[in-house]
């Protein structure tokens, strides 16, 4: 019997509506979680997709010039970009013209 009743107080004790009434009440209040994780992951992942496109790009210069040494480097075709793409550039012509 004693069991039971230390049980029903315990059971009492855990869900009480002054509790829940109490942080209900004061949780508006508090301060908000900070978004410095977020931010600083969102940085870091910007900085890393520019150093890895500068890589990529100064790798494919590399390559283009062993094959054609002298001569102006295309723009680097997309990756992850199928659909049609053009550039006007009307400031560059290449050597041979």
């Amino acid at each position: 019997m004693a069991t039971v009743l230390w049980r029903m107080y315990a059971n009492w004790l855990y869900s009480r509506w002054e509790k829940t009434l109490l942080w209900d009440s004061i949780d508006p209040y508090r301060r908000p979680k900070s978004f410095t994780p977020l931010v600083s992951i969102y940085v870091a992942a910007f900085y890393t997709g520019v150093i890895g496109s500068a890589v990529t790009e100064q790798l494919y210069k590399e390559k283009y010039w062993e094959d054609h040494p002298g001569e102006a480097v295309p723009l680097m075709k997309p990756k992850f970009y199928y659909g049609p793409w053009k550039v006007l550039r009307t400031d560059f012509n290449p050597p041979n013209q």
